[in-house]
């Protein structure tokens, strides 16, 4: 009897896991499947939903809300600092919710029937979307504060999920089964998501640098000194990242001469994560500004003043910009004006950022509960 021969059964068995895995991977204006919409951050949506809106629901948790929610397939996933993971219909009602232990303040990813999420106790875990049974966990020595990526390994036919800790470290796990692939050591805690482009991870830290990560490898290509800690998600838009710094200083980098295209000065301290385009730049400042800037020039377009800090970041909708901010307000800014075209006042400190569907936007508040609006 002939030996079996394994691998071709074996490369079989992994290109179905990965189909598995992507099949239904959300895309267009019905879905927001992560923190920003998009493995680049740009916090862009191509959904087009347009004020004035109503209030449909609201959710109650058991703590503030401190995490974005997702969007997608009929459910919408948020975390919670009461120490759980909820899964609930478009309409709010829970379909399961799944205990961490500790607070979920990093949002969710949701990739294909699986939802990624993390815990203030170091902890990803990734669970079956439908039903909220673990599938596995992956322990880091320190929090978790940001929000997962992915990135397809196209040589190893390997999915890989990406967070960064306060163990200093950007991590890489196989997406189907939660073993470690590498992981790249920074000088200090890690506070974003990173963002991607190709093979390139790029993400600051509280070491005070902007680093750029092969994702095959895990091996610095290069990193960047901004001066002092970098506490928010970067954006990658036409080979550039957009970022911002805590001593209110905002950078673009270009990824191709790894060097400071611009750069301004006289901001807050940057929490919020851009939003950008071809055209413009959009973020929020804790001096409770947003800007919005030519994004080729850094030359300021507009800004307007809100009347508490802007630590959620904003979302490009069309013509419009979504944004949250501590005086428990959620607006419609114009685009090009900056002028405002609606606001809501929720009465609560907002500082989930909200996803963006055609049917609706979703937030999360101070006062623990998940607020959606509609046409």
């Amino acid at each position: 009897m002939k030996n079996f021969n394994y691998r071709p059964f074996f490369i079989l068995l992994m290109f179905f896991s990965i189909a598995t895995l992507l099949h239904g991977q959300p895309k267009g204006s019905g879905c927001w499947p992560s923190f920003r919409g998009d493995p680049q951050l740009t916090g862009n949506s191509s959904a087009r939903i347009v004020p004035p809106l109503k209030l449909l629901w609201s959710f109650k948790t058991g703590d503030a809300i401190k995490s974005s929610p997702i969007i997608c397939d009929d459910a919408i996933y948020v975390g919670s600092n009461d120490g759980y993971l909820y899964s609930l219909t478009l309409n709010g009602k829970l379909k399961w919710k799944f205990k961490t232990g500790t607070s979920v303040e990093a949002p969710p990813l949701l990739l294909g029937n699986t939802v990624y999420a993390s815990s203030l106790e170091g902890i990803l875990y990734a669970i079956e979307a439908k039903t909220g049974v673990l599938k596995w966990k992956y322990e880091t020595e320190g929090q978790i504060s940001g929000a997962p990526n992915w990135v397809m390994n196209t040589s190893k036919k390997q999915i890989r999920i990406l967070t960064g800790s306060y163990d200093f470290n950007l991590h890489s796990v196989d997406a189907v089964t939660g073993k470690a692939i590498w992981k790249y050591e920074s000088e200090n805690y890690i506070n974003g998501c990173p963002a991607l482009a190709g093979k390139l991870a790029v993400f600051g830290g509280c070491d005070g640098f902007l680093h750029m990560v092969d994702t095959d490898t895990g091996k610095e290509l290069d990193k960047i000194n901004v001066g002092t800690y970098i506490p928010a998600s970067a954006a990658i838009e036409q080979n550039k990242v957009y970022f911002g710094n805590y001593d209110g200083e905002f950078f673009c980098v270009d990824m191709k001469t790894k060097k400071v295209q611009w750069k301004t000065g006289g901001g807050g301290p940057f929490l919020a994560s851009p939003a950008v385009t071809e055209e413009k730049v959009i973020t929020g400042s804790q001096n409770k500004n947003v800007y919005c800037f030519d994004s080729s020039t850094g030359t300021l377009k507009w800004k307007f003043k809100t009347l508490g800090k802007v630590d959620a970041s904003p979302v490009i909708c069309g013509n419009n910009v979504i944004i949250a901010s501590g005086d428990g307000r959620l607006r419609f800014l114009d685009l090009n004006t900056g002028s405002e075209k609606w606001v809501y006042e929720i009465g609560s400190p907002l500082f989930s950022t909200p996803a963006v569907t055609s049917k609706m936007v979703v937030i999360g508040a101070d006062d623990g509960r998940l607020y959606a609006f509609g046409p």
